[in-house]
């Protein structure tokens, strides 16, 4: 048995993502400290992977954006 193609886990994925974006829409309004976990993993992620490299660097960086961007969203005001 053959793997799949990264081209056919990529549009995998990506149907994921929007599956999961889509399913979100009806929701409410999110929170700042739920803004700030999002922006905080996307720039700790993007911040790792180029000061570390690798997936270990990229997921350590996400995880450690998410904490502080939640910390910082919930001193937020509205």
């Amino acid at each position: 048995m053959t793997s799949p193609s990264p081209r056919l886990r990529h549009l995998a994925l990506a149907a994921a993502l929007l599956a999961g974006l889509a399913s979100t829409g009806c929701a409410s309004r999110p929170t700042n400290a739920q803004i700030g976990t999002g922006v905080g993993a996307v720039v700790g992620g993007a911040t790792g992977h180029v000061l570390f490299g690798g997936p270990l660097g990229t997921i350590g960086g996400a995880a450690a954006g998410a904490l502080i961007g939640n910390e910082v969203g919930k001193n937020q005001r509205r």
